[in-house]
């Protein structure tokens, strides 16, 4: 609670008038607007004084007794005893004066400039005495107001727009005093359509009856709307008037009681009180007077003053200004010139998705005490008080600073450094409020506690420890219902990292790799096919006999062996003397030819693939691999929001996800560094569960040996939360879009992922370095060249023997 005296050494700008000031008239004007007011007289016959007054009325309820003839007068405008310029010593006021607390009100929001708008000629009068107020009370405050008389309170809406427009500042502030509760339902009604009901607009509801104004049209515009209340709907008395009222049985008894019958109440008991008094002090005196219910002394009944005064006037008036009660409308007291005293006033507000609440107190001693911070926060950029944000160290969201040696200490908010950070800091700069950022106690973003509460940063909002949180907190349902958030600042998913397998080593028939064994093992039998059927279509007549003819030498005959010889040379691209001379054995061929050409050409542009690509192949490919397998053990963060997507899906691999870790309580980790170090230590034997942005984050990150496999098991977003019902959550809730149209987030994101990351560079020289072939790729090859030649040279030696000794056995015989 905090308690703000008056400033009393201040001076204050002259108010000026807007050009939009009508023509005078009288509240009689405005009558049509109080018809639902209803007008009571309290009088009595023989109640008599000189001299006599009547008592102009404006914008608060009247109750002036006139001594002349004791008259309680309701009329269906409200006034304060600012009329006062046409009363007398005569007059008591039971509506207390307001004006000094909407100064009070203004010097606390720190309001330069406002608009003072009023409907009736009394009300040019309220405005001049509440410069008077300013002039006396404020001196270091500059208040600089306007003036602005409404004809027609029904219709007002080209005043409203030409307002709207000629007010440049970002907050635009008023002043309602009108002359009935009627009148501001009307005005406001053209504010809602005209567009004035904006976060940026802040508007005092003069007068005393704030909780009998209609607001809840405004519940969801984001202004701000402060007032007044004279009664107290928690006093015993005033609970208790309240009960008794709703067991009569006559039409209206279902609605509260009004501030009119309140006050007439209080009118009675100042007047029974006062007339007490006098019989009391000295009964032999006024026993010609007051008699059988009686006041006698007065000639006539009407309320115009008496021709006659009477005698016991001043008496009576000074009776009634000593007393002193305790009634519906608080303490009950008059000073001596008949105006209220000792009386207190509650303030209320309603702001954004919030209803009318009671935020503070102030009474005649110019005290103003707040309750609430939305009171002080309410106008954006009058608020000095800190705005206290939780975060917790999560990179690149949020990180110690590390500081540069020419630097001093870091202290504060100055500590931290991070995509969190910066986003704080614009926002701001957009809702212009200070901040002090402090990291969680528990370190943890905050889950459902089996006793109701909340832990982490959910649970710093609800407990009232913070006003904000600016971090990676998922936006969920379950903790929409005790906490606000923003729009998604970031939108993202659960994905699963693991660590890089391995570079494979190219091996020896690593040029095999583009068609699998199976082709290679059909080429074989698919080769030895077609020279078997080659063998066979050429060997019957007749054109094997002409072939035999034509040469009798058996290299140009498809016997078996050639028939291997032009299958091979066909599949090597390569040239054969050989050529079938049946149209069986052509046919055959050129199946084969094409055949081999596409084979040949699949594998030559497959293998460039192959051998310029390092190949790593990852033993699992998405999250519903890690419940298939027993190999890889696979975890997340022990308090979040991915470990609650896992315990409520419904999905059957999601499921064996939660069950397994909850089996396995040794897979949960307590931070993201620690889940991303046990991925890195882990040799592929451990999965890590986590948001898609902290996945790309630490990918970027060296040694560079983790990754994402798989697509995204959900979306989700991050917002800005606030505490539920905050008043700067919507304020908030605009930056975040303001700056996501502006494409700062967008900014911000690939400042902190990409441009800071230490990959990319490996990236690059990996890329520009896999269009060339090493030995160890094609080395097969070689192999299997040489083995050829190898061989050859051994088919050679063989040949060689065999021919040299099938000679030498020729010789023998022939010789």
């Amino acid at each position: 609670m905090r308690k703000i005296p008056r400033h009393v050494n201040a001076t204050t700008s002259t108010a000026t008038t807007t050009p939009t000031t009508t023509t005078t008239s009288s509240p009689a004007t405005h009558s049509n607007l109080t018809t639902s007011q209803p007008n009571w007289y309290f009088k009595t016959s023989t109640f008599t004084t000189p001299p006599t007054t009547t008592t102009k009325t404006h914008s608060a309820t009247n109750f002036s007794l006139h001594t002349s003839t004791l008259t309680s007068s309701i009329p269906s405008s409200e006034s304060s005893a600012s009329a006062s310029d046409a009363s007398s010593d005569f007059t008591i006021f039971m509506t207390p004066p307001y004006h000094e607390a909407i100064v009070d009100l203004v010097v606390h929001f720190k309001w330069e400039k406002l608009v003072y708008i009023y409907d009736t000629e009394q009300g040019w009068l309220e405005r001049k005495k509440l410069h008077v107020i300013v002039r006396v009370y404020t001196r270091h405050h500059i208040i600089q107001t306007e003036g602005v008389r409404l004809k027609d309170t029904c219709n007002s809406y080209p005043l409203l727009r030409q307002l709207d427009r000629t007010f440049d500042r970002d907050l635009k502030t008023f002043v309602l005093d009108l002359s009935s509760v009627a009148a501001v339902e009307h005005l406001l009604q053209q504010i809602k359509h005209v567009g004035m009901h904006r976060p940026n607009y802040h508007y005092i509801i003069a007068g005393v009856r704030m909780d009998e104004i209609d607001l809840r049209e405004f519940k969801y515009g984001g202004v701000n709307f402060t007032g007044f209340r004279l009664v107290d709907p928690n006093e015993g008395q005033v609970q208790q008037a309240q009960r008794d009222w709703s067991t009569v049985t006559r039409p209206g008894t279902d609605q509260p009681i009004k501030l009119e019958a309140w006050l007439t109440m209080d009118t009675f008991a100042v007047i029974v009180s006062a007339l007490r008094n006098l019989f009391a002090s000295n009964l032999t005196f006024y026993k010609d007077t007051f008699r059988k219910n009686e006041i006698f002394g007065i000639s006539s009944c009407r309320l115009e003053p008496p021709s006659k005064p009477w005698e016991l006037g001043r008496v009576v008036t000074d009776a009634l200004k000593q007393v002193s009660l305790n009634g519906y409308t608080g303490p009950v007291s008059f000073n001596s010139q008949g105006h209220r005293v000792n009386f207190r006033l509650d303030v209320l507000e309603m702001t954004f998705n919030s209803d009318v609440t009671k935020v503070g107190t102030w009474n005649d001693s110019h005290q103003l005490t707040i309750f609430e911070p939305n009171i002080t926060g309410s106008s954006r950029g009058n608020n000095h008080t800190k705005i206290r944000i939780t975060s917790i160290i999560s990179p690149p969201y949020l990180m110690y600073r590390v500081r540069r040696p020419d630097e001093p200490p870091l202290v504060g908010n100055d500590q931290f450094e991070g995509y969190c950070k910066e986003l704080a800091d614009k926002i701001a700069e957009i809702v212009r409020f200070e901040y002090t950022l402090r990291l969680v106690a528990d370190d943890k973003y905050g889950v459902k506690l089996p006793n109701g509460t909340y832990n982490g940063m959910v649970g710093e909002l609800t407990n009232e420890v913070a006003d904000l949180a600016i971090a990676p907190l998922t936006i969920t349902s379950i903790r929409e219902v005790v906490i606000d958030f923003s729009k998604p600042f970031m939108m993202l998913g659960i994905s699963v990292m693991i660590r890089k397998p391995d570079k494979q080593k190219p091996g020896v028939l690593s040029f095999t790799d583009p068609l699998d064994y199976k082709i290679w093992l059909c080429v074989v039998l698919a080769y030895s096919g077609v020279s078997f059927v080659l063998f066979v279509v050429n060997s019957f007549k007749p054109y094997n006999d002409d072939a035999a003819n034509d040469d009798d030498d058996d290299s140009n005959h498809f016997n078996l062996l050639n028939s291997l010889w032009f299958s091979l040379s066909a599949f090597m691209q390569q040239g054969c003397t050989l050529s079938p001379r049946s149209v069986s054995g052509r046919v055959a061929g050129s199946s084969w030819w094409f055949f081999t050409l596409i084979l040949i050409s699949t594998y030559t542009a497959n293998l460039a693939a192959f051998l310029t690509v390092e190949r790593m192949l990852t033993p699992i490919e998405s999250a519903s691999d890690l419940p298939k397998q027993n190999q890889i053990a696979y975890g997340t963060l022990d308090a979040g929001s991915t470990k609650e997507f896992f315990s409520t899906s419904g999905v059957t691999e999601y499921k064996q996800i939660w069950e397994y870790m909850q089996k396995n309580k040794e897979v949960y980790v307590k931070t993201t560094e620690e889940g991303v170090k046990r991925v890195r230590d882990s040799k592929g034997k451990y999965a890590f569960l986590l948001e898609s942005t902290m996945n790309d984050y630490y990918n970027q990150k060296k040694p560079c040996n983790t990754m994402k496999v798989g697509p995204d098991l959900d979306t989700k977003g991050y917002g800005v939360a606030t505490r539920l019902n905050h008043y700067l959550k919507d304020q908030v809730g605009l930056a975040v879009l303001q700056l996501k149209e502006k494409d700062e987030l967008q900014r911000l994101h690939k400042k902190w992922w990409f441009d800071k990351g230490e990959c990319a560079a490996e990236s690059e020289k990996v890329g520009r370095c896999g269009t060339s072939l090493t030995l160890s790729h094609v080395a097969g090859i070689f192999y299997i060249l040489v083995s050829g030649l190898l061989f050859a040279l051994v088919v050679c030696l063989l040949e060689f023997t065999y021919y040299k000794k099938k000679r030498k056995t020729k010789k023998k015989v022939f010789s």
